[in-house]
């Protein structure tokens, strides 16, 4: 057997090996369920850290005139703002509404604060949370990079 050559291929193995499961095994994980109107908040352990209340995109906006379902699938979180944040694009032709600690896992998606958190998905495709919940995953949890799960509807 070509000891040498296991030694050279064994070093690069085990940093590949690391950088894959490091990446998504050592992270904060946010879990949105629109079927159960939850959020879970998954530390790097994978233990469940806090979870609450939620509201995802409605299945039809009468301003829009078209499905607004927040999109299941695995983000990133790739930008957040605090207390002021404000819609850019609703009410429709103004924006301003209120997104009290906006963290953003795509260009129109966010999890945000919101006074109106009803039992059943109401929104334009953001994920409402409490803003006493939003402003501790921002200030505690969710940094630039945190993965963000979004279950099917």
């Amino acid at each position: 057997m070509d000891t040498e050559l296991t030694k050279r291929l064994a070093v690069p193995f085990i940093f590949v090996t690391f950088l894959s499961f490091s990446a998504l095994s050592y992270a904060n994980t946010f879990i949105f369920n629109p079927k159960k109107l939850t959020w879970t908040a998954v530390n790097h352990n994978g233990k469940v850290v806090r979870s609450g209340k939620a509201s995802g995109g409605s299945k039809y906006c009468s301003d829009i005139k078209r499905a607004c379902k927040t999109p299941s699938g695995t983000y990133t979180v790739i930008s957040k703002q605090g207390a002021g944040c404000r819609s850019s694009r609703y009410p429709l032709g103004r924006g301003g509404s209120p997104m009290p600690y906006c963290m953003f896992f795509s260009k129109y998606y966010a999890i945000h604060g919101s006074y109106d958190v009803p039992n059943y998905n109401a929104s334009h495709g953001c994920i409402r949370v409490r803003p006493h919940d939003a402003k501790w995953l921002h200030s505690n949890f969710i940094k630039i990079g945190t993965k963000v799960v979004v279950h099917p509807y």
